[in-house]
């Protein structure tokens, strides 16, 4: 049956003694007969069918609950693996013990009904030498499932005799995930070595929420960037649709396993397989309650990160119909309210951005948020109400000029701090501004009020910072730069 398992951490972690690791969870989480398990995997792998796409496989994600669950989306992430490794670096977050930092299981092996998986002890040391997050403690994995359910599919799928290197994450925050990550990566490029990641995903929402939530933090790690997905996973967290624990387990070992895979050369990440727990095995999970699963492959020599925040022409229709939906639905409170997460991944990460209101060709309102704190979709809610009724240098829309204006949204990307001014590119750039407490922030469309430099800059001292108006020339002022991609209603 299907298991509640909570990620626990707390703040010990105690010394490891050399030896075996047993089958634990052989006949609970998959079958205990070495010949049940072999055509199990097998057949698994066979209905994934063979991996078609490019580049070397550098890393793979893959959920570890139990095969009637999980097994089928985790095959397609093996089914991808051609090459032979002398090492697979197992990582994963502790589910079962509590304790600090990163327990390796330094020596010794991983048995499961079809073998010993020995541990490769001077990849353990070596590690534990670079950093010291990294200790030596085998009881960290006695009790725990992650790692254990991915070695009959590795016993199964890898040609030769390879080593394991198993790590588990406990409690760390993220200068240290990311300096683990970085010391692994470093330790482990140039050599013939898998870095698999063992995570399930959402906890326990209904299937519908968990494919908009997994979807959603599937997309986020195709920027193949740790602080994005960390934020990603932040955002869908705080949105708390009903059931949901959290978005993803093993959220730690997936960061620091972005670092590690940056380094070793890992550019792309390809999502495989994705599906919950009730689509997987209906008879034993209930669809009001659901772990979500993916599996993907994390490439090398396939070209950059594929991920892109622009959105399509039908999104951007979509999120303009939002906005203006957004604010009738102010005036008139009888139309229902929006589902937690949306049906359409993008919009479900986190963003940047401003909603400006135009009419008959004059702004009529623009409000909106540096930081991505809020999801695309709430973004645009929250923004468009702001403009609509909260910019203080205009009255508050009433219902009847809506008819009369148009929304525009503007995508930001990340602020950049600068030098000075001399980095502002006229036409380009949009320009934020801080200095004494006070700020202001100019989005590039300004230039085409303000075509020069001179004239942009000291508008965006005086008008939006309420700073003096050659502020701009103050060595003291510091600068963020950012582009943006706008687009509004047709006229």
């Amino acid at each position: 049956m299907l298991k509640k398992i909570t990620c626990l951490v707390f703040p010990l972690l105690l010394a490891g003694t050399a030896g075996a690791r047993e089958a634990r969870f052989a006949g609970s989480f998959y079958p205990a007969d070495p010949a049940e398990l072999a055509a199990a995997v097998d057949k698994a792998l066979a209905e994934a069918g063979p991996y078609k796409g490019k580049g070397k496989v550098a890393g793979i994600l893959v959920p570890h609950a139990g095969y009637v669950f999980s097994g089928g989306v985790a095959a397609h992430a093996f089914a991808s693996l051609k090459e032979r490794y002398d090492t697979v670096v197992l990582l994963g977050s502790a589910h079962a013990e509590g304790f600090a930092g990163a327990a390796v299981m330094a020596s010794g092996h991983y048995a499961t009904p079809l073998g010993r998986a020995e541990v490769d002890g001077k990849l353990a040391a070596a590690l534990m030498e670079k950093n010291p997050f990294f200790r030596d403690y085998q009881r960290a994995h006695e009790k725990d499932h992650t790692l254990e359910v991915e070695l009959p599919f590795l016993q199964r799928r890898l040609k030769g005799p390879f080593k394991i290197l198993p790590v588990l994450f406990g409690r760390a925050d993220e200068k240290e995930l990311e300096a683990a990550g970085r010391a692994l990566g470093r330790l482990l490029k140039g050599r013939k070595v898998l870095l698999l990641i063992s995570t399930d995903l959402s906890h326990y929402p209904s299937s519908a929420d968990a494919r908009r939530s997994d979807l959603a933090l599937l997309k986020a790690l195709e920027k193949m960037d740790p602080g994005y997905f960390r934020l990603a996973h932040s955002v869908l967290a705080s949105k708390r649709p009903k059931g949901l624990e959290t978005p993803a387990c093993g959220e730690s070992a997936v960061e620091a396993g972005l670092y590690a895979l940056r380094e070793m050369g890992a550019a792309r990440f390809e999502l495989l397989a994705h599906s919950d727990s009730h689509r997987e095995y209906p008879a034993g999970a209930p669809e009001d309650r659901v772990v979500g699963y993916g599996s993907g492959v994390f490439l090398s020599g396939a070209g950059p990160a594929s991920f892109s925040s622009s959105p399509s022409p039908a999104q951007r229709g979509e999120l303009l119909r939002l906005a203006r939906w957004t604010v009738e639905r102010a005036f008139d409170e009888t139309q229902p309210a929006l589902p937690v997460l949306s049906d359409e991944p993008s919009f479900n990460l986190p963003a940047a951005l401003f909603v400006t209101l135009n009419r008959s060709g004059r702004l009529r309102g623009c409000i909106g948020n540096v930081s991505p704190s809020f999801t695309l979709r709430d973004a645009v809610v929250r923004n468009s109400l702001s403009a609509a009724f909260e910019d203080r240098r205009f009255e508050p829309l009433s219902a009847g000029e809506l008819p009369l204006v148009r929304f525009e949204i503007s995508l930001l990307s990340p602020l950049e701090r600068a030098a000075g001014h001399g980095e502002v590119k006229p036409g380009v750039h949009g320009v934020a501004i801080a200095r004494e407490g006070k700020s202001g922030l100019f989005l590039p469309q300004v230039w085409g009020q303000l075509p020069s430099k001179e004239l942009f800059l000291g508008e965006l001292c005086e008008q939006k910072a309420g700073l003096p108006r050659d502020c701009w020339k103050d060595k003291a002022t510091e600068f963020y730069l950012f582009t943006s991609e706008s687009f509004e209603e047709p006229r």
